[in-house]
């Protein structure tokens, strides 16, 4: 199982970036998709969620920035964010959890600064 992020980088306060997800190698039913993300010194937290029906969960401070979108024929999903802050700079990593099995990527580096 392999879930490919990609789409990080360094970014001014007020910018956007979107960043993408590929799996590969799953080959039985993902209950949901989606990111987490983990700052220096901090816990990794829920940034949004999405299951393949597009029903989207997003943590409350978020919700009117970031988009989280899903494409099963590709078999990625995607995260827009825009009016990117500095607090939101952290490693990004891909979910997806199938059959009580969770999956992670490899983290994508988001920094956001003037």
């Amino acid at each position: 199982v392999q879930l490919v992020e990609s789409g990080g980088g360094s970014v001014q306060p007020g910018g956007s970036l979107r960043l993408s997800c590929r799996r590969s190698g799953l080959d039985f039913s993902v209950n949901v998709m989606g990111w987490y993300r983990q700052a220096p010194g901090k816990q990794r937290e829920q940034v949004a969620l999405i299951t393949p029906s597009g029903i989207a969960n997003y943590a409350d401070s978020l919700k009117d920035r970031f988009t989280i979108t899903i494409d099963n024929a590709k078999n990625t999903v995607y995260l827009q964010m825009d009016s990117l802050m500095s607090e939101d700079s952290a490693v990004y990593y891909c979910y997806a959890r199938a059959d009580l099995l969770n999956f992670w990527g490899q983290g994508t580096q988001v920094t956001v600064s003037s």
